[in-house]
């Protein structure tokens, strides 16, 4: 067992410190530490967890701003995915219970949905595993059914949810195009794997594209930016291509062209995960499973460049929102501040 198999939960603090937002705004003005909550209480079906890890997602900055898709009661504590460990000891990754997130030091999570922690990855690794990991192999396994030998290009390829496609890519024996924004994210996206790395910022995404791959274009694209980043998807997506859209940070949401995709002949593929906990649970727990089998065997790794005490969780959430960060950053409530 990685992390720190030593500790067990014996017994369930009086209070605790957790991360609350009381009204909308940016992460790093709408978020307040509270030293002395309470923690909370599991209702019907549900386990109460210590968190170990925590892992900031795009979606906790959608929260703190009142955009994403679930509008949690006031106030509420974010973090979406967790490493946490139960009353009894076992070590186990989850996605909490919503207002009891992952940026505190208990969360609750549905017990249906807790998931053992691989083994072969520490508390953030195993954490960051749960979200990222699982959207892109039902974006790229369940939704366009990629192929060994087939072109991915993966936007924002060195970000936390483009760095876990980029690993399932490759993984998959495809060849994977990685789009990134400035030289620092291109150098990771090349230690990710990535056979071709395009920076958009100072290159033709759609030119470079076309160029590595003969003209003929991406077979399969992995867009979580959409905006430009969808544009440029729609002009370098091949022949019965499959453009896979699973989120918009770039704050935009496009509206295709449905002319133009009967045109070229591609498919444009939505992917919700998170319909999957309700309407095939056995698929999670089966991709669950594959990838466990990938992380033990090496073949992925969840990228986990910074970790950070729990104090530090609000302004952690804002570099994620404002785009600065690459992989994932990791709130751990033992972790301590450094001068």
């Amino acid at each position: 067992m990685r992390g720190d198999p030593g500790r067990t939960t014996q017994s369930v603090e009086a209070r605790m410190q957790a991360w609350h937002v009381h009204g909308y705004g940016e992460p790093g003005e709408v978020m307040r530490l509270d030293t002395d909550a309470a923690p909370p209480e599991p209702g019907a079906g549900q386990v109460r967890l210590r968190v170990r890890a925590a892992n900031v997602n795009f979606p906790d900055a959608l929260l703190c701003r009142g955009q994403y898709q679930v509008k949690p009661p006031l106030p509420f504590t974010p973090g979406l995915e967790i490493c946490g460990e139960t009353e009894d000891g076992r070590r186990v990754i989850a996605s909490p219970a919503l207002p009891y997130g992952g940026f505190a030091e208990y969360a609750v999570a549905d017990a249906a949905a807790v998931l053992p922690a691989p083994e072969a990855l520490d508390d953030a690794e195993a954490a960051a595993l749960h979200i990222g990991y699982q959207t892109g192999w039902f974006a790229l396994h369940r939704r366009a059914r990629i192929e060994a030998g087939e072109t991915l290009l993966v936007h924002a390829a060195a970000g936390g949810v483009g760095s876990a496609a980029v690993q399932l890519g490759k993984a998959a024996g495809a060849r994977v195009v990685g789009v990134v924004g400035g030289a620092d994210k291109a150098a990771v996206a090349r230690e990710l794997g990535c056979d071709v790395v395009v920076d958009r910022r100072t290159e033709d995404v759609v030119a470079a594209v076309k160029e590595a791959t003969g003209g003929r274009g991406a077979d399969v694209v992995y867009d979580p930016v959409g905006g430009a980043a969808y544009a440029q998807s729609a002009k370098s997506v091949a022949f019965e291509g499959r453009i896979v859209v699973v989120g918009f940070a770039s704050g935009s949401v496009p509206s295709p062209a449905l002319n133009h995709a009967l045109i070229k002949n591609y498919s444009i593929l939505g992917l919700h995960w998170g319909l999957y906990h309700t309407r095939n649970p056995g698929l999670v727990r089966d991709c669950h499973e594959r990838l466990t089998e990938l992380a033990a065997q090496g073949a992925v790794k969840p990228l986990v460049s910074e970790r950070v005490p729990l104090a530090e969780a609000a302004a952690a959430v804002q570099r994620v929102a404002d785009g600065v960060t690459t992989g994932r950053v990791a709130v751990v409530p033992d972790e301590k501040t450094t001068a």
